[in-house]
C-alpha cells in the first residue's frame, strides 16, 4: 500500500493549486475493524482530491478498463493500485468480482467502488449498478456509503473550467450485509440509493422536488 500512500500525497497537493476546500464529516465511521465495501458517488475526476483526502489505509478501488488508458489520471489510478475490470466482458468481471471478494477476506483490505458506473455531473445520481452490492453480500461484509455534495457551484463540465470551491464529503454509518442473499441485492442497491442521493441534495443545498428533476438552492 505504499504506493497508495505516496499518490494520496502527490494528488492532494493539487487542491491547492485549484483552490478546492474539503470539509469533511464521518470518518469514524471507516473503523469498522473489518474488509467492507465503500460505494460513493462520481461527478468529475475532482473526485480524485476528494478520494485522496479520506482513503482509509489498506483500501483499493475498481474502476472501468477504459480510465487506464487516460494519459496521466489512467498512469495514477495505475501506480495507486486501481482494480481495473471490463465491463463488456461479463465473465472477466464476475471471475475479478470473486478475486476481489477473496482478497478482501484473506488481506482485510477495504474495496471502493462508484456504483453509478461513469462520471455524472446532472446535478443528480444516476441509477446505481449491482456489483458492489453483489460484491458485499458475497463477502458478507459492511457497505459504507460515501457522499460528494455537488460541484456545479464552481465547476463547469462542459467547458472544463472551474472557481474555487468548497466540497462536503460525508461518510454514512456501514451497512450490514451479515445474512443476506443474493436475493437481496436489489433491495441493499435501492436502500443505499436513497439513503446517498437524499444525503447529495442535503449537502448540496439544493432540493429536490418530488413531481420532475427541478431543483432549486437552498437560501
Amino acid at each position: 500500500m505504499r504506493s497508495t500512500r505516496i499518490i494520496k500525497n502527490v494528488v492532494k497537493t493539487f487542491k491547492y493549486l485549484y483552490g478546492l476546500r474539503f470539509e469533511v464529516k464521518g470518518l469514524e465511521n471507516f473503523k469498522v475493524g473489518s474488509p467492507c465495501v465503500i460505494v460513493s458517488n462520481h461527478q468529475s475526476i475532482l473526485d480524485m482530491m476528494g478520494l485522496m483526502e479520506i482513503l482509509p489505509d489498506r483500501c483499493v478501488q475498481i474502476a472501468k478498463k477504459e480510465l487506464l488508458y487516460t494519459g496521466s489520471v489512467g498512469l495514477v489510478m495505475y501506480l495507486g493500485g486501481v482494480i481495473f475490470i471490463n465491463r463488456k466482458s461479463t465473465s472477466n468481471a464476475k471471475m475479478v468480482m470473486a478475486d476481489v471478494a477473496k482478497t478482501m477476506l484473506s488481506e482485510n483490505v477495504m474495496v471502493w467502488i462508484y456504483p453509478e458506473g461513469t462520471r455524472n455531473g446532472n446535478g443528480d445520481l444516476l441509477p446505481f449498478k449491482k456489483g458492489a452490492f453483489h460484491l458485499a453480500i458475497q463477502a458478507q461484509v459492511p457497505v459504507i456509503p460515501v457522499v460528494y455534495s455537488s460541484f456545479s457551484s464552481f465547476y463547469d463540465r462542459k467547458k472544463n473550467l472551474f472557481t474555487s470551491g468548497k466540497i462536503r464529503v460525508e461518510v454514512l454509518e456501514p451497512i450490514e450485509t451479515k445474512g443476506l442473499t443474493p436475493e437481496d441485492v436489489t433491495e441493499l442497491t435501492n436502500r443505499c440509493y436513497s439513503t446517498m442521493r437524499e444525503t447529495f441534495f442535503r449537502l448540496s443545498g439544493l432540493v429536490n422536488e418530488p413531481n420532475g428533476p427541478a431543483r432549486t438552492h437552498l437560501q
